[in-house]
């Protein structure tokens, strides 16, 4: 008798396509460069100027016509599904435009619309700050409902995913068209409930997360076939054991880069806490022995590739300062392994730049976004080994029940498309990685920001002085000034040194997340002086107050370049949007980490000798700054392909690298 596999139950999922090597990843790039030819974007404009004469003939209708005419192609919708022709598309846009007018007072731009063409095709769109892209995003967002097909608009935070979700809401209800979004706090149940909506707003790690975790319970706890039987007649009950989410068909992402390229870095994670008492006794005592070790003469630290090498003497010290450790201490190599974390925890972790102290627990900030990440904890005993420093009670270590890397999480999408305000640096990327083509999208309006001479200086006191005294000076005048800096440390000094200036401010980064909203709305008004991290520069709509226009608009200050000149353009795309005045410089020193971290020392020498004062950044300085970018840029993407390699090796090796998803 032949008796059915453990596995039946569960579903399978088609595998992403293998990457391109070699010369086949050469003429995969010429292939992305046509897909980027200009030709394309002029005949989107053609379709865009076509869609908005026939949106205003439209006015002529009442409501109730209206509604019927969006109801008529919505069913063409539903029959044709994914393959919608271009005259359906067009008909769709022109009705979904004169919508967008009647429920939300909006009439979207010619650009708007053709970005909207642009992601119905599947491109990714680089639209400049302040652009629309959150109305732009519906448009394909309501096709894709209208097809009965899972549409999910991804985001960079659960703020955005709740603030799009409702303030579109009018126009998705105008179109039959239900909506949802997902937070961290929701239950299961909540979670169910807003991913059977026509169009669900939700993050990256949210919907990640909740794939892996249907993938899990798919194990044989739920019969898969007779679930999805019950739900195609209706009879699934709200309390069903079923899967969150209703499927993966369709994914818009919204500021692309920060989703695809900068979460990519880690994979996602599914794990449970594992209790390790051994492991616990050796970080406290690996931390013990290291607070006794010296620099130089026990170990040599390298910043640029933050690696920390035992000499002899510190080996002969280890051992001596160990004897009476016992378990992992009992052999060199293990003792060697925890004592390098625990150097590490007091080299290259501080509070206030990789982590927080919230709580009494260790919440690791995101380097990008400088947000904190809660759930998230690094492995290896580095998590113990820093609470062991703080001298925090230890958590314990987690056992890991799936993983899945972004990259391959959404190569899983069947139609993917995305918008962001800085795609070019990593074209080449999106391309090779998720066959995403970035096309540049023209402003609604010329451009009037001002980027004014970038200034170095020796040392970061001298920096810090000359950046308050420009903000002293702006202040005076009245012009709103936003101050970017790369750490909550720095923006705690710069709070500081305001303060002994009698200067008022608002502060925004990871320990004031809760008033985000209410910080930047405020940055653009007469006279405000705003401090913000990173996380300033994501979905943030900063608008002018009274009398601001007149003296220029809004000053952004970049206190430091970051490792990506993409997180640059993020926080000056924060000023002149929609043709308005505004005004941008960057300061930096020799001290800044993207020099120390991402020069060799060759150079660093020069660049010493040369830079005794304060100066303009002229074309040989600014060469080493572009330069210690595209180094730390290649880091990052070797750590992204290192993962998306590891999800292949895992899947192949492990059963727990993402269930019933095999990768290639």
């Amino acid at each position: 008798m032949i008796l059915p596999r453990h596995d039946y139950q569960t579903t399978k999922m088609a595998p992403p396509e293998p990457l391109h090597r070699n010369l086949d990843r050469a003429v995969n790039q010429l292939l992305g460069k046509l897909k980027r030819r200009p030709a394309r974007i002029k005949y989107w404009q053609q379709q865009a100027e076509k869609i908005i004469r026939q949106s205003l003939l439209l006015r002529e209708l009442g409501n109730e016509e209206l509604t019927d005419r969006l109801l008529q192609v919505k069913a063409v919708c539903r029959r044709k599904g994914s393959e919608i022709r271009e005259e359906t598309i067009i008909e769709s846009f022109s009705l979904i435009a004169e919508a967008s007018e009647r429920s939300l007072g909006i009439r979207p731009y010619v650009v708007q619309i053709l970005a909207a063409l642009a992601l119905q095709q599947g491109y990714l769109t680089e639209m400049a700050t302040g652009e629309g892209k959150t109305l732009t995003a519906a448009f394909p967002a309501i096709l894709t409902a209208w097809s009965a097909q899972p549409c999910h608009i991804v985001t960079a935070n659960d703020y955005l995913a709740q603030r799009d979700a409702e303030e579109l809401s009018p126009l998705y209800t105008f179109c039959s068209v239900t909506t949802g979004w997902i937070e961290g706090k929701m239950d299961s149940n909540e979670r169910r409930h807003n991913y059977r909506q026509g169009v669900v707003y939700t993050t990256g790690k949210e919907l990640l997360a909740d794939f892996l975790r249907d993938r899990l319970s798919a194990q044989g706890q739920w019969d898969a076939p007779r679930w999805q039987l019950q739900r195609q007649l209706g009879t699934v009950q709200p309390s069903s054991n079923g899967p969150v989410l209703r499927g993966i068909n369709t994914a818009i992402i919204d500021e692309a880069d920060s989703v695809l390229i900068d979460e990519a870095v880690t994979p996602l994670i599914i794990s449970q806490p594992q209790p390790n008492q051994a492991l616990n006794e050796a970080c406290l005592q690996a931390r013990k022995v290291a607070d006794n070790l010296n620099s130089g003469a026990d170990y040599q630290i390298d910043q640029h590739y933050r690696e920390i090498t035992l000499t002899p003497e510190g080996r002969a010290n280890i051992t001596a300062l160990s004897v009476d450790f016992r378990g992992w201490f009992a052999t060199e190599e293990r003792r060697e392994e925890l004592l390098l974390t625990a150097l590490s925890a007091k080299e290259f972790y501080q509070p206030g730049r990789q982590y927080l102290l919230d709580d009494d627990k260790v919440v690791i900030i995101d380097e990008y976004t400088g947000r904190m990440m809660p759930d998230r904890s690094w492995r290896q005993g580095l998590h113990q080994a820093i609470e062991a420093r703080e001298n925090l009670p230890l958590t314990e270590p987690n056992e890991t029940l799936a993983q899945l890397s972004f990259q391959n999480f959404f190569r899983l999408f069947k139609k993917l498309s995305g918008l962001t305000g800085t795609a070019q640096e990593t074209a080449a990327e999106f391309w090779d990685i998720y066959h995403l083509p970035v096309v540049p999208i023209p402003t609604n309006k010329p451009g009037q920001r001002k980027i004014l001479p970038a200034w170095v200086f020796p040392d970061q006191k001298s920096k810090w002085q000359a950046l308050c005294t420009e903000v002293a000076k702006c202040h005076q005048h009245g012009q709103p000034v936003l101050i970017g800096t790369r750490s909550v440390a720095s923006s705690e000094k710069l709070a500081g040194m305001l303060t002994e200036l009698q200067i008022p401010f608002q502060l925004l980064n990871a320990l004031k997340h809760r008033e985000e909203a209410e910080i930047i709305t405020a940055a653009g008004t007469k006279g405000q002086v705003t401090i913000a991290t990173n996380m300033a520069g994501r979905g943030a709509d900063i608008k002018l107050g009274s009398g601001v226009l007149e003296l220029g608009g809004l000053h952004v200050i970049l206190s430091e370049q970051h490792e990506s000149k993409r997180i640059d353009r993020q926080l000056q795309g924060r000023c002149a949007r929609q043709g308005d005045p505004g005004s941008v410089r960057t300061y930096t020193s020799l001290d800044d980490a993207v020099l120390r971290q991402n020069l060799p020392r060759p150079i660093l020498k020069i660049v010493d000798r040369r830079v005794t004062r304060p100066m303009e950044i002229k074309l040989a300085t600014a060469a080493c700054f572009a330069h210690a970018q595209k180094v730390a840029q290649r880091k990052t993407f070797q750590q992204r392909k290192a993962v998306l390699e590891s999800d292949k090796w895992l899947s192949q090796a492990l059963s727990f690298a993402a269930p019933n998803v095999a990768l290639q």
